[in-house]
């Protein structure tokens, strides 16, 4: 069964730590995300989770423009990069969470698209190698350059796949992004079903706007039933800002997604 994660940081941003844990909890979630924790305490963050039980699924290691922790397609900033895992490791460890997100990093003008893939997938390598060794998986986040970042080297779900092909490594993982891959790319179901054992972890909004799931063009709870029943028993993120009150937006978003039939005539039909 999927694990919905609300986000720790999309949502009561200006309640304190302890009382933001506990409304995401009374609005029925029992995991969260976060990007880079918001200036809160990480300490204070584990121990708000523990009260409420509350697992957090992953947080973020890198910012997509490379800015914070390194980037991936520069060579330069591999040092930086692997120092920021280093410390990410740590806080990992203190919040019992084991998924760290990674981001590529924008384009470098000039440099051969070749090179810098190489780069991430170098520099990658080594990291995997670290983060097998402290039971952490790095998720590999493709991201929308016509929208959200533009520059943005990582944009196909499909060059992702082949870099974590290349690193061969139990420890890399995609996270598929479902608002960023509709925008870029679409034929959602497919691909997920396609390389799902490459597939670590999922992101979510309404597509177009980042706003709740039930608002846009992509048909979240369908989507959902095909991966369960594909095997995903993994964590589905809320990455999405809302348009409701926070409470009123997560309840009726998990509301949402608690739709999906058992089964689908149209999905039996097809395979008789």
């Amino acid at each position: 069964m999927v694990r919905i994660a609300a986000h720790g940081e999309t949502t009561f941003r200006n309640l304190p730590v302890s009382q933001r844990m506990a409304r995401i909890a009374q609005a029925g979630f029992d995991a969260v995300e976060f990007w880079f924790f918001g200036g809160m305490d990480v300490r204070e963050v584990a121990s708000a989770c523990a009260t409420h039980g509350i697992t957090v699924s992953d947080f973020v290691l890198n910012s997509p423009d490379g800015s914070r922790g390194g980037s991936l397609v520069n060579p330069a900033d591999r040092r930086a990069y692997l120092d920021a895992l280093g410390k990410a490791v740590e806080t990992a460890r203190i919040l019992s969470c084991t998924k760290l997100i990674t981001c590529t990093g924008n384009e470098i003008s000039g440099v051969p698209r070749d090179a810098q893939k190489k780069a991430v997938v170098d520099t990658l390598s080594e990291a995997a190698l670290i983060a097998e060794r402290q039971g952490i998986t790095l998720l590999l986040e493709p991201l929308n350059t016509k929208v959200d970042h533009p520059g943005y080297f990582l944009a196909s779900s499909a060059e992702g796949f082949d870099i974590v092909r290349a690193v061969n490594s139990p420890s890399l993982r995609l996270l598929y992004d479902c608002y960023h891959m509709q925008i870029m790319e679409g034929n959602l179901c497919a691909t997920i079903i396609e390389n799902l054992p490459l597939i670590g972890h999922f992101h979510a909004a309404g597509v177009p706007g980042r706003r709740e799931l039930f608002c846009g063009e992509v048909n979240y709870p369908y989507l959902l039933r095909r991966i369960e029943e594909a095997g995903y028993d993994g964590f589905f993120g809320l990455e999405y800002t809302p348009s409701l009150p926070d409470e009123e937006s997560l309840r009726t978003v998990r509301e949402y997604l608690a739709r999906r039939p058992d089964s689908d005539p149209c999905v039996r039909r097809q395979s008789g």
